[in-house]
């Protein structure tokens, strides 16, 4: 009897009227007359009553259906107003616009329309079990509940997020400057990294790799201490990236680097790997390469001497002088190689220079005169830099004689592709190290921050790119039995992202996404996972947006914005939409996988030292701070 007397007390409580409308997954509620007021008694205790933004419960047969109701609508009477009424207010109903979420079976909440309520079926208010239910995202017993922050609308409901739904997916942060975008990616992973922070398995087996672009993770204990930073500079030579030479030996990121064109000089450099490749066959050491180089450069310096063409020649001898060191005399001043020689313009050919018998030595008449000369010997001080790019350079002038000595191959072709590559040389060497040979990128951590805060804009676009590409392939590479974790986490991902760069050419922007675009569509297979964050998700690559998971999404107030995220999330409902733009900071909108409804969230605070480095500047503080120091001095004086 009393369960009996429990239900009956609760279906006049919590009913809140009947469903007066279906069209599709929305319906329209029909709300009792006496359920208008703001709150409801039960068992002694003030219960909220349904208004915008509220769950209900449709009941048909035994399966309660889980709406949101979007609208408060005010609708006339349609009975006779002449008939029965005594006020106003009578003469009117209230009905409430409510979208369809999913429903609830065996104490659990799924998302999705299984059944479609019928006209007349009751609504309810949930109860507090129920509305926990619905708010619980750890379903599988087996994962690991990590709790991120609150609901907005009642500090006292706690927000779990499973371990296993989180982090084996693709995950989007945005939100405008200040609105947290950034405190929630570092509360996520902070919370990540103190759980697993005394398992041996997860150092093991699951590395992130951040890419900052200002710094606000590289800090000491931003995050979490131990860390591997790397604090790269094109200013100054700092910290460097360990590479190997075969990281930058491929076709299409040399030819992104060099500008290269489609049907000229990408089959040079094409030809320019080929021929590394066969310097480096079969050698087990640097010296060996370098002699073969040698060699190879010696008989060149003969064909050239030995020829006709005295501007052909003279070109070919200035990339010979690209390719040796510089040679200087006693006093330090540079001193020209070919100071030995001279071309005969009447009878066409190279000639060395002797006081007693000019004219004499003709080389093209006895090729092994070639040996005498200053510029045939200085080959033998030539050896190859540890900068890859610099050997490479070299490589590409031996390539262009070959191709000009053959007639394959045209200066003005060819040249810019060289010139671009030594432009950025000196930014190579200060970023990267290739001198040794199969060390360790992740130096015997599992995280690792890329600080790009004082690296230039292309550089900024480039090393994302090449240590994603690099670590990809290794992934895929990794037998199944020796699949491990791996999670790209990029701040401020416009900057690399980014389908509508004017500064760059279209090859070098379309290889850059398509990296990142495999990764976000095929990861998944190889263990490789994405974290991205930014301010304008409207400039992000479409591709991209669409392939993540799970979304936290803070204030956006630029339409555009708005309407990507709401166009990628399907489920995304009206209010959460419609309150994107009046979001506090630190609040945000969690929609995707792990959600099985849009849920709005405080994120919790992350403890002081652990904070990224990302605090608004207190402009009144430094201003008081300053003015008090200027009156000090006066007072002083």
């Amino acid at each position: 009897m009393a369960n009996n007397s429990d239900i009956i007390i609760y279906q006049s409580v919590f009913k809140i009227g009947i469903v007066c409308s279906v069209d599709g997954r929305e319906v329209r509620v029909k709300v009792d007359k006496l359920k208008n007021s703001s709150h409801l008694i039960f068992k002694g205790e003030l219960v909220k009553n349904v208004s915008v933004g509220s769950y209900i419960k449709i009941i048909k047969g035994f399966i309660p259906i889980i709406g949101k109701v979007e609208t408060e609508l005010i609708v006339p009477s349609k009975e006779n107003p002449e008939s029965k009424y005594s006020t106003q207010e009578e003469r009117i109903n209230r009905e409430l616009k409510v979208k369809l979420l999913g429903y609830l079976e065996n104490n659990k909440y799924c998302r999705g329309i299984k059944e479609l309520p019928l006209i007349d079926n009751e609504c309810f208010l949930l109860t507090n079990e129920e509305f926990e239910q619905i708010h619980r995202f750890v379903s599988d017993d087996s994962d690991i509940p990590l709790q991120i922050g609150t609901l907005a609308s009642d500090s006292f409901v706690p927000i779990k997020l499973g371990v296993n739904a989180l982090f084996s997916s693709h995950i989007g942060i945005f939100g405008n400057t200040g609105s947290g975008k950034s405190y929630t990616l570092s509360k996520l992973y902070r919370q990540l990294f103190l759980n697993y922070e005394d398992s041996d398995n997860f150092k093991a087996n699951a590395k992130f790799l951040f890419f900052d672009f200002n710094g606000e993770y590289a800090g000491k204990n931003a995050i979490v201490s131990n860390k591997k930073v790397y604090n790269l500079s094109t200013r100054t030579k700092k910290d460097t990236l360990p590479l190997s030479n075969e990281d930058l030996l491929n076709l299409d990121l040399l030819c992104i680097f060099a500008n290269a064109t489609e049907k000229t000089q990408r089959p040079f450099i094409k030809r320019s790997i080929e021929l590394i490749q066969n310097i480096q066959k079969n050698k087990t050491n640097k010296q060996e390469e370098e002699n073969h180089f040698k060699n190879i450069l010696r008989q060149q310096v003969k064909e050239i001497l030995c020829m006709s063409d005295k501007d052909k020649s003279k070109l070919l001898i200035d990339y010979v002088e690209q390719v040796l060191p510089k040679k200087f005399d006693i006093y330090g001043i540079d001193e020209s190689v070919t100071k030995d020689i001279d071309f005969h313009n009447s009878n066409k050919y190279y000639y060395i220079k002797s006081e007693e018998q000019p004219f004499v030595n003709n080389i093209s008449a006895n090729p092994e005169l070639a040996k005498h000369t200053e510029l045939y010997r200085h080959v033998d001080d030539f050896s190859f830099s540890d900068n890859f790019i610099d050997k490479f350079i070299k490589i590409m002038y031996l390539q262009l004689i070959y191709d000009v000595l053959g007639n394959r191959a045209m200066n003005e072709h060819i040249a810019p592709a060289i010139n671009k590559l030594k432009s950025i040389e000196a930014d190579i060497e200060k970023l990267f190290d290739f001198s040794v040979q199969n060390k360790d990128f992740w130096n015997d951590n599992n995280i690792v921050v890329v600080n790009l805060s004082n690296v230039n804009l292309e550089s900024k676009k480039m090393i994302p790119m090449l240590l994603a590409h690099k670590l990809y392939t290794e992934h895929k590479a990794k037998k199944e039995e020796d699949l491990s974790y791996l999670n790209i986490i990029v701040d401020e991902a416009h900057n690399i992202l980014s389908h509508q760069s004017n500064r760059e050419s279209e090859t070098w922007k379309d290889y850059r996404l398509e990296v990142f675009e495999e990764i976000i569509k095929e990861g998944r297979k190889f263990g490789v996972f994405m974290t991205i964050a930014s301010q304008r998700p409207s400039d992000i690559s479409s591709t991209i947006i669409s392939q993540l998971h799970n979304y936290f999404i803070h204030r956006l107030v630029n339409e555009n914005d708005i309407e990507k995220v709401n166009n990628a999330i399907s489920y995304l409902d009206k209010i959460s939409v419609e309150s994107l733009p009046i979001l506090s900071t630190g609040v945000c909108v969690i929609a995707g996988q792990l959600a099985e409804m849009p849920i709005i969230v405080q994120i919790d605070r992350i403890e002081d030292k652990y904070k990224p480095i990302n605090e608004t500047i207190d402009v009144v503080a430094k201003w008081i701070k300053k003015e008090a120091k200027a009156n000090d001095a006066k007072v002083k004086r």
